[in-house]
Protein backbone atom coordinates (compact mmCIF):
# COMPACT_ATOMS: atom_id res chain seq x y z
CA UNK A 1 0.00 0.00 0.00
CA UNK A 2 2.87 3.03 1.10
CA UNK A 3 2.09 6.27 1.89
CA UNK A 4 1.18 7.23 -1.93
CA UNK A 5 -2.11 8.53 -2.24
CA UNK A 6 -3.10 8.28 1.04
CA UNK A 7 -5.16 10.84 2.74
CA UNK A 8 -3.78 11.63 6.47
CA UNK A 9 -5.56 14.08 8.86
CA UNK A 10 -2.86 15.30 11.29
CA UNK A 11 -4.15 16.67 14.15
CA UNK A 12 -1.97 19.22 16.04
CA UNK A 13 0.72 22.12 14.56
CA UNK A 14 3.27 21.30 17.01
CA UNK A 15 6.76 19.29 16.55
CA UNK A 16 5.22 16.35 16.41
CA UNK A 17 2.52 17.02 13.72
CA UNK A 18 4.65 19.23 11.65
CA UNK A 19 7.35 17.04 11.40
CA UNK A 20 5.16 14.15 10.54
CA UNK A 21 3.14 15.94 8.26
CA UNK A 22 6.70 16.56 5.89
CA UNK A 23 7.72 13.25 6.08
CA UNK A 24 4.61 12.05 4.89
CA UNK A 25 3.59 14.55 2.53
CA UNK A 26 7.17 13.65 1.22
CA UNK A 27 6.47 10.22 0.12
CA UNK A 28 3.56 10.81 -1.18
CA UNK A 29 0.52 11.24 0.94
CA UNK A 30 -2.04 14.10 0.86
CA UNK A 31 -1.82 15.31 4.19
CA UNK A 32 -3.85 18.31 6.28
CA UNK A 33 -3.03 19.31 9.55
CA UNK A 34 -5.61 20.68 11.59
CA UNK A 35 -4.66 23.41 14.54
CA UNK A 36 -7.00 24.38 16.98
CA UNK A 37 -5.01 28.09 17.67
CA UNK A 38 -6.22 30.97 15.26
CA UNK A 39 -1.87 31.04 14.56
CA UNK A 40 0.89 29.39 15.20
CA UNK A 41 2.53 31.59 17.77
CA UNK A 42 5.74 32.05 19.10
CA UNK A 43 4.31 29.79 22.24
CA UNK A 44 6.85 28.59 24.96
CA UNK A 45 10.87 29.28 24.78
CA UNK A 46 14.24 27.90 23.96
CA UNK A 47 14.91 23.90 23.49
CA UNK A 48 17.61 21.68 22.62
CA UNK A 49 18.00 19.36 19.32
CA UNK A 50 20.49 16.88 19.56
CA UNK A 51 22.37 14.76 16.60
CA UNK A 52 19.44 12.39 17.24
CA UNK A 53 17.27 14.99 16.52
CA UNK A 54 18.50 16.91 14.45
CA UNK A 55 19.25 13.79 11.50
CA UNK A 56 16.36 13.51 11.57
CA UNK A 57 15.69 17.23 10.10
CA UNK A 58 18.39 16.96 7.88
CA UNK A 59 17.24 13.62 6.46
CA UNK A 60 13.62 15.37 5.88
CA UNK A 61 15.74 18.58 4.43
CA UNK A 62 15.95 21.01 6.91
CA UNK A 63 19.17 20.62 7.67
CA UNK A 64 20.28 23.80 6.40
CA UNK A 65 17.33 25.85 8.17
CA UNK A 66 18.18 24.21 11.29
CA UNK A 67 21.90 25.64 10.87
CA UNK A 68 20.46 29.26 9.95
CA UNK A 69 17.88 29.47 12.70
CA UNK A 70 19.81 27.39 16.27
CA UNK A 71 23.47 28.21 17.58
CA UNK A 72 25.60 25.08 17.64
CA UNK A 73 26.20 24.26 21.55
CA UNK A 74 29.75 23.75 22.24
CA UNK A 75 28.94 21.79 25.53
CA UNK A 76 26.60 21.46 28.93
CA UNK A 77 27.96 23.16 32.25
CA UNK A 78 27.24 21.45 35.83
CA UNK A 79 27.60 23.61 38.08
CA UNK A 80 27.12 24.17 42.03
CA UNK A 81 24.13 26.16 42.44
CA UNK A 82 25.15 28.34 45.71
CA UNK A 83 29.18 29.15 44.22
CA UNK A 84 28.44 28.53 40.70
CA UNK A 85 31.86 27.31 40.62
CA UNK A 86 31.28 24.10 38.09
CA UNK A 87 31.05 20.60 38.68
CA UNK A 88 31.74 18.94 35.10
CA UNK A 89 32.27 20.01 32.09
CA UNK A 90 31.00 18.42 28.92
CA UNK A 91 32.42 19.68 25.85
CA UNK A 92 30.18 18.71 22.96
CA UNK A 93 32.14 17.46 19.16
CA UNK A 94 31.94 20.42 17.02
CA UNK A 95 32.99 18.04 13.96
CA UNK A 96 30.56 17.89 10.84
CA UNK A 97 27.81 16.04 11.72
CA UNK A 98 24.34 16.75 12.81
CA UNK A 99 25.18 18.26 16.09
CA UNK A 100 23.54 20.04 19.66
CA UNK A 101 21.43 22.67 18.22
CA UNK A 102 19.47 25.55 20.93
CA UNK A 103 16.68 26.90 19.56
CA UNK A 104 13.79 29.17 19.88
CA UNK A 105 10.53 26.36 19.93
CA UNK A 106 9.15 29.17 17.80
CA UNK A 107 12.20 29.13 15.25
CA UNK A 108 11.57 25.40 14.89
CA UNK A 109 7.74 25.65 14.53
CA UNK A 110 8.49 28.18 11.87
CA UNK A 111 10.85 26.16 9.96
CA UNK A 112 8.68 22.60 10.21
CA UNK A 113 5.70 24.75 9.34
CA UNK A 114 7.85 26.49 6.19
CA UNK A 115 8.95 22.93 5.49
CA UNK A 116 5.62 21.09 5.58
CA UNK A 117 3.97 23.85 3.09
CA UNK A 118 6.69 23.35 0.84
CA UNK A 119 5.87 19.96 0.66
CA UNK A 120 2.41 20.27 -0.42
CA UNK A 121 0.76 20.16 2.94
CA UNK A 122 -2.61 21.71 3.89
CA UNK A 123 -2.48 23.86 7.58
CA UNK A 124 -6.07 24.76 8.61
CA UNK A 125 -6.56 27.04 11.82
CA UNK A 126 -9.35 27.52 14.29
CA UNK A 127 -10.24 23.50 13.92
CA UNK A 128 -10.58 22.34 17.74
CA UNK A 129 -11.48 18.64 17.85
CA UNK A 130 -14.09 17.86 20.17
CA UNK A 131 -14.74 13.98 19.24
CA UNK A 132 -12.47 11.21 16.96
CA UNK A 133 -13.60 7.84 15.75
CA UNK A 134 -10.56 6.05 15.69
CA UNK A 135 -11.49 3.13 13.88
CA UNK A 136 -13.05 5.14 11.24
CA UNK A 137 -10.28 8.02 10.90
CA UNK A 138 -13.17 10.47 11.59
CA UNK A 139 -13.60 13.64 13.87
CA UNK A 140 -15.64 15.91 14.34
CA UNK A 141 -15.04 19.71 15.52
CA UNK A 142 -16.31 22.39 17.64
CA UNK A 143 -17.86 23.61 14.51
CA UNK A 144 -19.54 20.47 13.93
CA UNK A 145 -17.90 19.74 10.63
CA UNK A 146 -16.76 16.25 10.46
CA UNK A 147 -13.65 14.77 8.65
CA UNK A 148 -12.65 11.43 7.78
CA UNK A 149 -9.22 10.39 5.94
CA UNK A 150 -7.47 7.05 5.47
CA UNK A 151 -5.84 7.64 8.05
CA UNK A 152 -5.78 9.67 11.92
CA UNK A 153 -2.72 11.09 13.41
CA UNK A 154 -2.86 12.47 16.69
CA UNK A 155 -0.16 14.93 17.81
CA UNK A 156 -2.07 16.97 19.96
CA UNK A 157 0.26 16.59 23.18
CA UNK A 158 -0.13 15.78 26.69
CA UNK A 159 -3.92 16.26 26.72
CA UNK A 160 -4.78 14.54 23.37
CA UNK A 161 -8.11 13.20 22.65
CA UNK A 162 -7.15 10.43 20.51
CA UNK A 163 -4.77 8.98 22.98
CA UNK A 164 -8.09 8.84 25.18
CA UNK A 165 -10.23 7.33 22.82
CA UNK A 166 -7.36 4.54 22.07
CA UNK A 167 -6.25 4.14 25.58
CA UNK A 168 -8.93 5.59 28.24
CA UNK A 169 -8.46 8.51 30.68
CA UNK A 170 -5.77 7.55 32.53
CA UNK A 171 -4.68 10.56 35.99
CA UNK A 172 -1.24 11.46 35.85
CA UNK A 173 0.72 12.52 38.72
CA UNK A 174 2.31 15.29 40.17
CA UNK A 175 5.84 15.09 40.82
CA UNK A 176 5.99 17.57 42.96
CA UNK A 177 7.65 19.80 41.20
CA UNK A 178 7.30 23.31 39.44
CA UNK A 179 9.28 24.67 36.61
CA UNK A 180 9.20 28.73 35.61
CA UNK A 181 10.14 29.58 32.19
CA UNK A 182 11.22 32.60 30.92
CA UNK A 183 13.50 34.72 28.51
CA UNK A 184 16.04 37.76 28.92
CA UNK A 185 18.19 39.99 26.93
CA UNK A 186 21.65 38.15 26.45
CA UNK A 187 24.83 39.37 27.40
CA UNK A 188 26.80 39.85 24.37
CA UNK A 189 29.41 37.12 23.49
CA UNK A 190 28.25 34.91 25.86
CA UNK A 191 29.24 31.10 25.38
CA UNK A 192 26.99 29.18 23.44
CA UNK A 193 26.74 26.48 26.25
CA UNK A 194 24.08 25.34 28.64
CA UNK A 195 24.50 26.26 32.11
CA UNK A 196 22.62 23.49 34.68
CA UNK A 197 23.31 25.45 38.26
CA UNK A 198 22.27 22.38 40.98
CA UNK A 199 20.92 22.90 44.56
CA UNK A 200 19.06 20.78 47.19
CA UNK A 201 15.50 20.64 45.39
CA UNK A 202 16.10 22.39 42.79
CA UNK A 203 18.05 23.66 39.78
CA UNK A 204 18.34 25.48 36.89
CA UNK A 205 19.19 25.71 33.43
CA UNK A 206 20.00 28.56 30.83
CA UNK A 207 21.56 29.02 27.30
CA UNK A 208 21.54 31.57 25.12
CA UNK A 209 19.32 31.71 21.66
CA UNK A 210 19.25 33.91 18.59
CA UNK A 211 22.81 34.29 17.84
CA UNK A 212 22.78 35.47 21.55
CA UNK A 213 20.06 38.07 21.34
CA UNK A 214 18.18 36.15 24.20
CA UNK A 215 18.74 34.03 26.96
CA UNK A 216 16.25 30.89 28.03
CA UNK A 217 15.99 30.08 31.57
CA UNK A 218 13.80 27.23 33.11
CA UNK A 219 13.90 26.49 36.90
CA UNK A 220 12.74 23.71 38.62
CA UNK A 221 11.66 24.15 42.26
CA UNK A 222 10.35 20.74 44.45
CA UNK A 223 7.15 21.70 46.39
CA UNK A 224 4.36 19.64 48.11
CA UNK A 225 1.28 21.58 46.93
CA UNK A 226 -0.37 21.29 43.53
CA UNK A 227 -0.13 23.09 40.22
CA UNK A 228 -2.22 22.83 37.21
CA UNK A 229 -0.46 21.64 34.90
CA UNK A 230 -0.04 23.62 31.68
CA UNK A 231 1.71 25.76 29.39
CA UNK A 232 -0.04 29.13 29.93
CA UNK A 233 -0.20 30.08 33.09
CA UNK A 234 1.65 33.08 34.71
CA UNK A 235 3.43 33.89 37.54
CA UNK A 236 4.96 36.42 39.79
CA UNK A 237 8.66 36.65 38.79
CA UNK A 238 9.83 37.12 42.33
CA UNK A 239 7.90 34.22 43.21
CA UNK A 240 11.21 32.61 41.37
CA UNK A 241 13.93 34.93 43.00
CA UNK A 242 12.90 33.68 46.44
CA UNK A 243 12.84 30.35 45.00
CA UNK A 244 16.26 30.65 44.06
CA UNK A 245 17.68 33.00 46.61
CA UNK A 246 20.50 31.26 47.74
CA UNK A 247 22.03 30.50 44.29
CA UNK A 248 24.94 32.63 43.61
CA UNK A 249 25.12 35.66 41.80
CA UNK A 250 25.47 34.93 38.32
CA UNK A 251 22.30 33.16 38.51
CA UNK A 252 20.68 35.97 40.73
CA UNK A 253 21.76 38.31 38.03
CA UNK A 254 19.99 36.67 35.29
CA UNK A 255 16.49 36.43 37.38
CA UNK A 256 16.62 40.25 38.71
CA UNK A 257 15.89 40.97 34.62
CA UNK A 258 12.65 38.41 34.14
CA UNK A 259 10.11 40.66 33.55
CA UNK A 260 7.69 37.85 32.52
CA UNK A 261 7.38 34.27 33.42
CA UNK A 262 5.48 31.46 32.83
CA UNK A 263 4.39 28.38 35.48
CA UNK A 264 3.87 24.76 34.93
CA UNK A 265 3.39 21.77 37.18
CA UNK A 266 5.30 19.04 36.05
CA UNK A 267 3.12 15.79 35.64
CA UNK A 268 4.26 12.22 35.33
CA UNK A 269 2.11 10.40 32.49
CA UNK A 270 2.77 6.57 31.70
CA UNK A 271 3.71 5.57 27.87
CA UNK A 272 0.47 5.21 26.08
CA UNK A 273 -0.24 1.25 26.03
CA UNK A 274 -2.25 1.83 22.92
CA UNK A 275 0.16 3.90 20.53
CA UNK A 276 -2.97 2.73 17.08
CA UNK A 277 -6.01 1.09 16.18
CA UNK A 278 -6.03 -0.97 13.52
CA UNK A 279 -4.27 0.83 10.30
CA UNK A 280 -6.96 3.72 10.82
CA UNK A 281 -5.29 6.17 13.66
CA UNK A 282 -2.30 6.35 15.49
CA UNK A 283 -0.11 8.88 18.06
CA UNK A 284 3.03 10.46 18.01
CA UNK A 285 5.48 12.69 20.43
CA UNK A 286 4.09 13.80 24.14
CA UNK A 287 0.67 12.18 23.26
CA UNK A 288 2.33 8.36 22.97
CA UNK A 289 5.08 9.46 25.50
CA UNK A 290 5.05 13.03 27.86
CA UNK A 291 8.61 12.90 29.57
CA UNK A 292 9.99 15.16 32.33
CA UNK A 293 12.11 18.27 31.10
CA UNK A 294 15.05 17.06 32.39
CA UNK A 295 17.03 15.23 29.38
CA UNK A 296 15.87 17.76 26.84
CA UNK A 297 14.77 15.35 24.40
CA UNK A 298 10.56 15.90 24.32
CA UNK A 299 11.07 17.58 20.61
CA UNK A 300 13.73 14.92 19.73
CA UNK A 301 11.43 12.15 20.60
CA UNK A 302 8.80 13.62 18.61
CA UNK A 303 11.01 14.49 15.61
CA UNK A 304 11.97 10.39 15.49
CA UNK A 305 8.94 9.10 16.08
CA UNK A 306 7.42 11.18 12.81
CA UNK A 307 10.66 9.74 10.44
CA UNK A 308 9.75 6.51 11.97
CA UNK A 309 5.71 6.59 11.52
CA UNK A 310 6.16 7.62 7.86
CA UNK A 311 8.99 5.02 7.45
CA UNK A 312 7.05 2.56 8.68
CA UNK A 313 3.78 3.29 6.57
CA UNK A 314 5.90 3.17 3.34
CA UNK A 315 7.44 0.36 3.97
CA UNK A 316 4.64 -2.12 4.77
CA UNK A 317 1.81 -2.94 2.20
CA UNK A 318 -0.76 -3.19 5.10
CA UNK A 319 -1.28 -0.20 7.19
CA UNK A 320 -2.33 -2.32 10.15
CA UNK A 321 1.26 -3.84 10.26
CA UNK A 322 2.94 -0.54 9.67
CA UNK A 323 1.22 0.96 12.71
CA UNK A 324 2.51 -2.05 14.75
CA UNK A 325 5.98 -1.68 13.27
CA UNK A 326 5.50 1.68 14.01
CA UNK A 327 5.24 1.51 18.26
CA UNK A 328 7.29 -1.45 18.42
CA UNK A 329 10.25 -0.21 17.56
CA UNK A 330 9.58 3.46 19.46
CA UNK A 331 8.55 1.74 22.77
CA UNK A 332 11.57 0.94 24.02
CA UNK A 333 13.54 3.67 23.18
CA UNK A 334 11.09 6.40 24.42
CA UNK A 335 10.37 4.15 27.38
CA UNK A 336 13.94 4.39 28.04
CA UNK A 337 14.23 7.99 27.37
CA UNK A 338 11.65 8.81 29.63
CA UNK A 339 12.82 6.91 32.87
CA UNK A 340 16.40 8.53 32.13
CA UNK A 341 14.83 12.14 32.56
CA UNK A 342 12.92 10.85 35.64
CA UNK A 343 16.70 9.71 36.61
CA UNK A 344 18.12 13.16 36.19
CA UNK A 345 15.35 15.21 38.08
CA UNK A 346 16.65 13.22 41.53
CA UNK A 347 20.75 14.12 40.62
CA UNK A 348 20.01 17.73 39.70
CA UNK A 349 18.68 18.36 43.60
CA UNK A 350 20.65 16.10 45.93
CA UNK A 351 20.83 17.07 49.20
CA UNK A 352 22.91 16.53 51.94
CA UNK A 353 25.92 13.98 51.98
CA UNK A 354 24.50 12.43 48.77
CA UNK A 355 24.75 16.02 47.06
CA UNK A 356 28.19 16.32 47.86
CA UNK A 357 29.50 13.03 47.52
CA UNK A 358 28.11 13.01 43.98
CA UNK A 359 29.55 16.52 43.06
CA UNK A 360 33.15 14.87 44.68
CA UNK A 361 32.68 11.95 41.86
CA UNK A 362 31.74 14.02 39.02
CA UNK A 363 34.68 16.56 39.48
CA UNK A 364 37.02 13.29 39.71
CA UNK A 365 35.17 11.84 36.70
CA UNK A 366 36.18 15.63 34.43
CA UNK A 367 39.37 15.71 35.83
CA UNK A 368 40.52 12.18 34.87
CA UNK A 369 38.13 11.14 31.96
CA UNK A 370 36.67 14.09 30.92
CA UNK A 371 34.67 12.21 28.00
CA UNK A 372 33.09 9.24 30.15
CA UNK A 373 29.97 10.95 30.90
CA UNK A 374 29.44 12.11 27.66
CA UNK A 375 30.08 8.31 26.45
CA UNK A 376 27.73 7.17 28.83
CA UNK A 377 24.57 8.99 26.63
CA UNK A 378 26.27 7.70 23.58
CA UNK A 379 22.95 5.41 23.30
CA UNK A 380 20.84 8.55 23.19
CA UNK A 381 22.64 10.94 20.65
CA UNK A 382 24.22 8.15 17.98
CA UNK A 383 20.44 7.01 17.54
CA UNK A 384 19.49 7.64 14.05
CA UNK A 385 16.36 6.58 13.27
CA UNK A 386 16.89 7.52 9.47
CA UNK A 387 19.30 5.11 9.35
CA UNK A 388 17.52 1.98 11.64
CA UNK A 389 14.22 2.63 10.41
CA UNK A 390 15.13 1.81 6.61
CA UNK A 391 17.44 -1.05 7.07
Amino acid sequence: MGLAGTSVIVVGAGVAGLAAARAMALRGAKVTVLEQADAIREVGAGLQVSPNGAAVLRALGLGDALAAASMRSAGVHLCDGATGRPVLRLLLPQAAGPGFHLIHRADLISLLREGAVEAGVSIRLLQKVVSVAPAAASLTTETGQTHQADLLIGADGLHSILRRALNGTVAPFFTHQVAWRALIPCDPGAASVAEVHMGPGRHLVSYPLRGGTLRNIVAVEERRNWVEEGWTLRDDPMDMRVAFEGFGPRVRGWLDQVVEVGLWGLFRHPVAKHWHQGGSAAILGDAAHPTLPFLAQGANMALEDAWVLAAMLDRHSDRAAALAAYQALRTPRVTRIVAAADTNARAFHLRGVSRVVAHAGLRTIGAVAPGRMLRRLDWLYHHDVTRLSEE
